[in-house]
């Protein structure tokens, strides 16, 4: 999985992609209890909007290895609108859904969704920018 993110342990946030095209992208991470995010067996909110974050970026990377060309860095700009409805334990297998709103230049819109078990955890929009 770790060839479609810059990220390296112990920040991987994601275990492999679902599903993506178009515009959506959607990720899953099985959430080990020695997680970098997780606390008093939850996964944090930090841990949250990373995985959201890395959702996006994975995107980006797919992209880049479908065109041949080497997986981009991306930073996190914003965060708006971020909530958090309940913590993941340690153990679950999270899916993440970003959809892009607008690409501008190395700018990127996403809305991200972290689901488990099809309830939603946390949401937020993200402004994700991508270097060249």
């Amino acid at each position: 999985m770790i060839h479609y993110i810059p990220q390296r342990a112990p920040v991987v946030m994601i275990s492999g992609i679902l599903f993506a095209e178009g515009k959506l992208t959607r990720t899953g991470l099985q959430i080990s209890p020695d997680n970098i995010f997780v606390q008093d067996g939850v996964l944090t909110p930090p841990g949250l909007m990373e995985n959201i974050a890395q959702t996006a970026a994975a995107r980006a990377g797919y992209q880049a290895l479908q065109e041949n060309t080497a997986v981009p860095m991306g930073y996190i700009g914003a965060v708006k609108d971020l909530e958090i409805f309940e913590l993941p334990p340690a153990g679950a297998f999270i899916e993440t859904t970003t959809e892009v709103g607008h690409e501008v230049f190395n700018a990127t819109m996403v809305t991200g969704k972290v689901t488990w078990n099809g309830k939603l955890m946390a949401q937020c929009e993200m402004k994700i920018f991508i270097t060249p």
